[in-house]
C-alpha cells in the first residue's frame, strides 16, 4: 500500500479538501480508487441507485457544507446520467466535482465500448472540463479543478481520468493544504463600499434585502441576520432556492420573489 497509483492520488487529494463522502455507482473503470477507499475508512463511497441522484446529493452536500461535493462514476452512461444534476449545480453556483473513470487511453477514437466525448458534453455546464492523460499530472490538474470549483463564484467541474491512468504508478504527491493552491477566504468588501451600504440602509424608508441562494453557509446567514435588524422598518425578500438560508423565526420575511414565489 506504499505505492502511489493514480487512484490513491485522487483519494488523498480529496481528503486534503475535507471530502468525507463520495457519491456514485461502482464501475470497473475506477477500481483503483475503490481499492484505496476500501482500506481508508475516513472517506465513504455512497452507492446510489442512479447517477443522477449522485449529482443531486453531491450538490446538496456542497451547498450546506461549503466543501466540494464529489461524484465518482464510470464512463459512458454512468457519466451522461449526471448531466441534469450537474447543470442544476452550475446555475446554482454549487462546487460539485465530477470525477469519471474513463476508458483506457489506447481505446479512444476506436469506437470502443462506452467511448464518448464527455469533456465536450460537460463543458457548457461546468467551470472547467478536462481529461488527465498522465498519472504524474493528477495532483497538479485535480488541484487546479478544485481551485476552479471553489474560487470566485463557485461551480461544478468535470475531470475524466482513463482507467489505465488511475492504475499507473506515480511519485508520492506532496501533502498540501487547500490554502497553498487556492483562495480559502472570501475577499473582504472595500471599507468605503461597506460605509456606503450602511448609509443607504439608514436613509431608506423601507429597506429591503433581496437574498439569493449563491451563498448558503452559516457565515452568510449570520451576516444577513445582522444586517436585517436596522433600527427602522424593514423587510426581506428571497428567491426560492434561498429559502433554507433564512434564520427562523423571521417576522420580517416578505417570502419568495419572482415567478415561483408569492411575494409582490
Amino acid at each position: 500500500m506504499d505505492d502511489w497509483t493514480g487512484g490513491r492520488a485522487v483519494v488523498e487529494l480529496l481528503k486534503a479538501e475535507g471530502v468525507r463522502h463520495i457519491f456514485g455507482i461502482v464501475g470497473s473503470t475506477f477500481l483503483d480508487v475503490l481499492d484505496r477507499l476500501y482500506d481508508d475508512t475516513s472517506v465513504e463511497y455512497i452507492n446510489v441507485r442512479h447517477e443522477q441522484a449522485a449529482a443531486f446529493m453531491a450538490d446538496g452536500l456542497a451547498r450546506v457544507t461549503d466543501l466540494p461535493g464529489v461524484c465518482l462514476v464510470t464512463s459512458g452512461p454512468g457519466a451522461t446520467n449526471l448531466l441534469t444534476g450537474v447543470a442544476a449545480a452550475y446555475v446554482a453556483h454549487s462546487p460539485v466535482v465530477v470525477i469519471v473513470g474513463g476508458i483506457a487511453l489506447d481505446h479512444y477514437q476506436k469506437d470502443a465500448f462506452q467511448e464518448y466525448d464527455l469533456v465536450g458534453m460537460f463543458r457548457p455546464v461546468t467551470k472547467q472540463a478536462i481529461q488527465i492523460n498522465k498519472s504524474a499530472r493528477i495532483p497538479e490538474l485535480l488541484r487546479g479543478a478544485l481551485r476552479a470549483a471553489m474560487s470566485g463564484r463557485p461551480g461544478p467541474v468535470f475531470v475524466e481520468i482513463p482507467r489505465d491512468v488511475l492504475s499507473s504508478k506515480l511519485p508520492a504527491a506532496a501533502a498540501l493544504s487547500p490554502g497553498s493552491y487556492r483562495v480559502t477566504h472570501a475577499q473582504p468588501p472595500h471599507p468605503d463600499a461597506v460605509r456606503e451600504a450602511a448609509r443607504r440602509l439608514r436613509q431608506a424608508e423601507r429597506p429591503l434585502l433581496l437574498v439569493g441562494s449563491s451563498r448558503l453557509p452559516r457565515s452568510a446567514s449570520l451576516a444577513r441576520a445582522s444586517v436585517a435588524q436596522p433600527p427602522v422598518g424593514r423587510a426581506r425578500g428571497r428567491c426560492c432556492r434561498g429559502a433554507p438560508a433564512r434564520p427562523r423565526p423571521a417576522t420580517v420575511d416578505a417570502g419568495a420573489t419572482g415567478r415561483p414565489g408569492g411575494a409582490r
